[in-house]
């Protein structure tokens, strides 16, 4: 039997991504072309052609306006977590800013959804070492695991040496959390990110692979991969932007898809919730999640 691996999807469109914060307002956002219900969907007809279990880390704001689309992600038998309210990065915000905003999210995913939601993954990945503090705040607001860390080195985000497996973290109080890192293929002591998204699109699928498959093999722990609805769409505006961030932004789109369908072949995928339970990490939950292949896509509830 195959390891089951995490699939999850951070929920956010286009213009909410942090590389374009300097030049899209979120003032403006409401009124740019929304595109992320119709992508997300996408992926849902996908991971149900595909029997995949995934973990949708929901934005607040997509939330909010959008409380169908994550009913329907909860109806198709996925779990859904919270990625924030507005995609500030953690580091640029107070407590107290960080704990009002993250408070509205985990309340209106929880008043959509009818379940606890438990699962946190902060915007661009940036709980790092001067906003380590963001932890403490996720528990009290009864979060149980946190996958925001990313164990490299990066101008945004990264905590370069940080462990690359699930743990649980001590915090301050007494208290502690289940970190599941963003995966990374050891090479020497050098740890290069392989968990999704932008690195999903430059490097070739080939080493994708390999890399994700020693993951399994070699760490013997599953590996967690990430993806946002829009990289699965090249049609999507263009923004004008700096060099830097329209070559993360925009290169390989067109091959993100059929990639995706691959990786879907390749390996087995879970949600989060379910592989650190299987893992030992996290309690049985008497709310688990289902499978997506319970319910068709667009039965009634």
């Amino acid at each position: 039997m195959r390891m089951k691996n995490v699939m999850t999807v951070d929920v956010e469109d286009y213009f909410h991504v942090s590389a374009f914060s300097s030049v899209i307002d979120r003032s403006d956002w409401a009124t740019l072309e929304c595109r992320v219900e119709r992508n997300t969907r996408a992926l849902l007809d996908l991971f149900h052609e595909r029997r995949v279990a995934c973990t949708f880390f929901v934005l607040g704001w997509v939330a909010e306006r959008y409380p169908g689309l994550v009913r329907e992600i909860a109806e198709s038998g996925h779990e859904v977590a919270c990625h924030g309210l507005t995609h500030e990065l953690v580091y640029r915000q107070t407590p107290e800013v960080f704990l009002a905003e993250t408070r509205r999210a985990k309340q209106v995913l929880e008043d959509t959804v009818q379940t606890p939601v438990i699962g946190y993954r902060a915007a661009s990945y940036s709980i790092v070492k001067e906003s380590i503090w963001a932890l403490d705040i996720l528990t009290d607001l009864g979060f149980q695991y946190d996958s925001s860390i990313f164990p490299v080195r990066h101008d945004r985000y990264g905590i370069p040496g940080s462990p690359r497996v699930p743990h649980r973290m001590s915090l301050q109080r007494g208290k502690a959390i289940v970190e599941f890192p963003l995966s990374t293929y050891r090479v020497v002591k050098y740890d290069v990110p392989v968990a999704g998204g932008g690195y999903f699109r430059l490097f070739p699928y080939a080493f994708s692979r390999f890399a994700l498959k020693k993951i399994n093999e070699r760490d013997g722990v599953p590996f967690i991969f990430y993806l946002h609805p829009w990289e699965i769409d090249p049609d999507q505006p263009r923004i004008k932007a700096g060099p830097v961030s329209r070559f993360r932004h925009y290169t390989n789109l067109t091959r993100c898809r059929p990639r995706l369908e691959a990786l879907t072949s390749d390996f087995e995928f879970d949600t989060a919730r379910s592989v650190l339970q299987r893992l030992g990490l996290l309690q049985p939950s008497t709310q688990a999640e289902g499978s997506p292949d319970v319910k068709h896509r667009g039965a009634a509830a």
